[in-house]
């Protein structure tokens, strides 16, 4: 994303393929002061943020230019076998594990009776459910499915794309 507050709602205005004119009437500003944020002149206020955001149908971290974490959607195609979950693990004792599992084979594991890897470096994941999250990703729920920060500085996510 853009570094600049005003490159960034440029960017997301012409991408809604809106004028400075058009995007101050309908927030009830003038088209110079929507010029002004755009130049870095000035910002607007927190008011005018939220109503940009909502303009321009992104969240107010888009605005921001906070990179935001993928999200948990559902995916229209149930096709879980062409699924991947990836599981990151980023220990304080400096550990990292990437594990990318296609689901087929999660699946193949589980019903076959082979043990899942616990990843003895994180407490973390002795409580995840398998099942359960094959079973939410059958129903289509895809994303940023879990995201744990431990108390000792261990950090776990597990994504399904």
């Amino acid at each position: 994303m853009e570094n600049r507050f005003g490159e960034r709602i440029a960017k997301m205005r012409k991408e809604k393929g809106m004028t400075q004119e058009d995007v101050a009437e309908k927030i009830g500003i003038s088209p110079q002061a929507v010029s002004k944020w755009e130049n870095d002149t000035t910002l607007p206020d927190a008011l005018m943020l939220k109503q940009l955001a909502d303009l321009y149908g992104v969240s107010l971290n888009q605005i921001y230019g906070i990179q935001e974490s993928p999200s948990v959607s559902m995916k229209d195609s149930k096709d879980v076998n062409k699924l991947v979950l990836r599981i990151i693990v980023d220990t304080t004792g400096g550990d990292k594990v990437r594990v990318n599992l296609p689901f087929a084979l999660i699946k193949i594991a589980l019903k076959t009776g082979l043990n899942l890897p616990d990843f003895n470096g994180s407490d973390a994941l002795k409580g995840i459910d398998w099942n359960q999250i094959i079973s939410l990703v059958e129903q289509g729920l895809v994303g940023n499915l879990v995201d744990v920060d431990t108390s000792n500085g261990d950090k776990v996510h597990i994504v399904v794309e």
